[in-house]
């Protein structure tokens, strides 16, 4: 059994999500329909750089999406 054959958990925005294979960040929200600009993402409530994008993610991650609002 290989890494890549054991399901990956993580909770995005609340929402437990499970993805067969292994995925960066950039591509777990293109799969979920979320932007990629505009944004910030935080893992286990720390800001995750944009620079970072491209890493996988880890098994059992917690990650808030969240998105700038204006007004005051």
């Amino acid at each position: 059994m290989t890494a890549t054959s054991i399901p990956i958990g993580v909770t995005v925005n609340g929402e437990d999500h499970e993805f067969a294979e292994s995925l960066s960040v950039r591509e777990l929200l293109t799969r979920l329909g979320l932007p990629d600009q505009g944004i910030a993402v935080a893992i286990d409530g720390a800001v995750f750089p944009k620079s970072r994008w491209d890493e996988p993610v880890g098994r059992g991650w917690n990650i808030e999406v969240l998105t700038a609002v204006q007004g005051g």
